[in-house]
């Protein structure tokens, strides 16, 4: 599975021209132009970087990382045309773990990104614990108690996401877009509901009262139990 990185950069070509590069080399590009659109994808990806630029349309990228910082540890790598000692260091104050300034080569961005990933490395946890069930994303497979789980492809996918974005309400598209990536494809509407109902039947003792995996009404699904990464 490849690292996910989300771009925050307001310039149209430059962010198409590192979101191609990067995707060149390996890596998944969640790309973001401005401080609204970013907090949608940290919330909603697994990102094992962010690369942020520091003027944007909508806000500034300083105010964005002080923003994450409170919630994560993913690492930040600034892109600036600021290369005062001052404007550095206030970047690193705010949690930056490096930074690049303008103009800079895309091939110098992607080696400086690998270095990173290299150095500071945010492997996936071994397995996720809520109550009984418990997720191995290296193995891809899931188990309940000390038995695991039959899950199709699509059922284990769900079940995954559900686990990572625990006590979290994730709409109809949300889980589309996450499991079936429906951009430009036709998903027929009764899809999500028959494999999350196949997957109640599954992991609940009694799928009739939705205990763990819960439909809120006009909003979406919710996964009603703490998750533990381990």
């Amino acid at each position: 599975m490849s690292q996910e990185i989300l771009l925050l950069e307001d310039d149209d070509s430059l962010n198409h021209s590192i979101a191609y590069k990067l995707k060149k080399e390996g890596y998944t590009v969640h790309s973001a132009f401005t401080v609204k659109d970013a907090l949608s994808l940290f919330q909603n990806k697994n990102l094992s970087l962010i690369i942020c630029d520091i003027s944007l349309p909508d806000g500034n990228g300083l105010d964005f990382c002080s923003r994450v910082r409170q919630e994560s540890n993913v690492l930040l790598l600034f892109l600036t045309a600021l290369d005062r000692e001052e404007d550095i260091v206030a970047g690193y104050r705010q949690g930056a773990d490096d930074y690049i300034t303008k103009p800079f080569s895309i091939t110098a961005l992607t080696a400086k990104v690998g270095a990173l990933l290299k150095r500071f490395p945010t492997d996936a946890p071994k397995s996720i614990i809520s109550g009984d069930i418990t997720l191995y994303p290296e193995e891809g497979r899931a188990a309940k108690k000390d038995s695991y789980l039959s899950l199709t492809a699509k059922e284990y996918s769900l079940l995954s996401f559900f686990m990572e974005n625990p006590m979290r309400i994730l709409s109809r598209n949300q889980l589309l877009e996450a499991i079936w990536d429906i951009e430009g494809n036709f998903v027929d509407e009764n899809t999500l509901s028959v494999n999350i109902r196949r997957l109640r039947e599954k992991i609940e003792d009694n799928p009739s009262t939705p205990a763990i995996l819960k439909n809120v009404r006009g909003l979406g699904y919710i996964w009603e139990r703490k998750c533990e990464k381990r």
